[in-house]
């Protein structure tokens, strides 16, 4: 059995290369990436602060410092401090299943646009709030560039990269959420230092710098080849952009599989509905479970929470955005390694080599700050150093594997029949998850304590053994030939009827 989900299709390779122009804009759209790590990372920064605190979260500020009694682990436990970090992903979660209807009817380009607008918008009002509703507006228009950006960019990615190197361009999307997280913990680490307690206003309101570069960005970039044939435009437009992006004028065969595969996506009048047939299993099972396993990992426990998880600790506020600046830093730099080796060794390997480190360190941690950190006091330095340690084992875990690969692999497996819708259940899952996981954490933390970790390791395993079972190698296959591999697996094999299959591997009769 081991063997049957190992299988390795070589695929169809069209000709072309990797053209400056091509990654010129592969790069502005990847920055819509660093909008969704810069909210991730201000928000546990600025939830940290005491000005911030004082200001909107008065009753948390207080119990924090007046009630001696209470417990290291629910310090923060506030469900409208959570409520805060948590409300973007509910606007969203909505606001991706528009931007599904705008990515497929309008093209990829106007989603990135409106999100980055949008981002824009949220922004200014978070830095400029004087009451929680003017917060929490702000939060929901930034909710709303979110969805819009992360249904749009890592398709336009995936279809603008050859396929020899698609899983290396779509990483560039997880690269700019490293960037756009180191980015928000350094400013916040400078802004808390500001005298007059204003600093977490200039931490929010930088959030429009990246949405501005990508707004502005993406206004020059040029719609897809596959956006153009699916909308109906001229062919001998699309067919000059591919052979632009490819850096050849032999480029009939890939132009005609693009043309085929628009064929079948103009028979469907309704591809969520189209997304539910038993032929699409397998990619309607991945849409659901890659989103889901890589918000159930743990790491928004790391990334929207590392400085109040150091000051639980016992850590300063100085030191705790400090520590979760490294942790930001070690994450970018695995996710570069990731560039280097995920279309060499492929998906499936990386999946395992991270899972396995995230796992071994989540169980020390757990030990560690079951074995030393009670209800009241704090670590002893030494050991408190040992959990910064492993926390950078379990992120560069995960910078090897789930970070950019839960974008990579769900971003390529869908036919475009079903590509927006696809992606749309890619980024609603992910972000209902991520707003579960936001709403939850502080309160699982304070019944939980130390086990947390042991919660999160116990999904790592599950996790673990659906990739080995269950998910094909995608290296190599060019995207619209990207159906073969369920054809061929031991278990999705069965959802596909023969008559469904060409010779050449492709799914027919949509």
């Amino acid at each position: 059995m081991a063997v049957g989900v190992a299988i390795q299709s070589d695929g169809k390779q069209y000709n072309g290369r990797v053209t400056l122009f091509v990654l010129l804009s592969c790069m502005v759209a990847a920055s819509g990436g660093i909008i969704f790590g810069y909210d991730v990372g201000v928000s546990g920064g600025v939830t940290s602060m005491e000005p911030f605190l004082k200001e909107f979260f008065p009753g948390v500020y207080n119990k924090m410092n007046e009630d001696k009694k209470l417990s290291n682990y629910c310090k923060f436990d506030s469900q409208l401090l959570t409520s805060f970090t948590s409300c973007l992903y509910i606007a969203g979660l909505i606001a991706s299943f528009f931007a599904s209807l705008v990515t497929r009817d309008y093209g990829r380009k106007p989603s990135i646009i409106i999100g980055g607008l949008a981002y824009m918008v949220g922004a200014a009002l978070g830095g400029a709030a004087y009451n929680i509703y003017m917060l929490i507006f702000g939060r929901v228009l930034l909710g709303v560039g979110l969805g819009f950006t992360n249904q749009s960019v890592p398709l336009y990615l995936a279809e603008m990269a050859p396929s020899k190197y698609r899983g290396a361009f779509n990483v560039a999307f997880q690269i700019c959420v490293s960037i756009g997280y180191n980015t928000a913990t350094l400013i916040n680490y400078g802004t808390v230092r500001i005298k007059g307690g204003w600093g977490w206003r200039i931490s929010l309101a930088m959030a429009g710098v990246p949405a501005l570069i990508l707004a502005f960005g993406a206004l020059f970039l040029p719609e897809t080849p596959n956006s153009l044939i699916q909308l109906n435009k001229d062919q001998e437009k699309a067919k000059k952009i591919l052979k632009k992006i490819r850096g050849t004028d032999d480029v009939e065969e890939e132009f005609n599989d693009l043309l085929e595969a628009s064929y079948a996506s103009k028979a469907i009048q309704h591809p969520f509905k189209n997304l539910m047939k038993r032929k699409y299993r397998p990619q309607l099972v991945m849409s659901v479970a890659i989103p889901f396993f890589q918000q159930i990992t743990g790491i928004n426990v790391i990334a929207f929470y590392a400085p109040i998880l150091f000051l639980t600790i016992g850590s300063g506020e100085s030191a705790s955005l400090m520590s979760a600046t490294v942790t930001g830093i070690v994450g970018s730099t695995f996710t570069l390694i990731t560039v280097l080796l995920v279309d060499r060794l492929g998906r499936r390997p990386l999946f395992h080599i991270g899972g396995i480190q995230m796992l071994i360190s989540q169980i020390l941690i757990g030990g560690i700050m079951a074995a030393n950190l009670g209800d009241e006091g704090g670590m002893t330095k030494g050991y408190a150093l040992a959990v910064l340690v492993l926390i950078c084992v379990y992120i560069s875990g995960f910078g090897l594997s789930w970070g950019p690969l839960g974008w990579v692999v769900a971003s390529e497996i869908f036919p475009l029949e079903i590509r927006s819708a696809g992606q749309s259940i890619v980024v609603a899952v992910n972000l209902s998850m991520t707003f579960i996981i936001a709403q939850v954490f502080l309160a699982m933390l304070c019944h939980l304590k130390s086990g947390i970790f042991f919660f999160f390791g116990v999904w790592v395993v599950i996790m673990s053994v659906f990739v080995y079972f269950f998910l094909p190698e995608t290296k190599g296959i060019p995207i619209e030939k990207m159906d073969k591999i369920w054809g061929e697996h031991f278990f999705w094999k069965r959802f596909i009827d023969s008559s469904d299959i060409e010779e050449d591997g492709k799914i027919v009769n949509a």
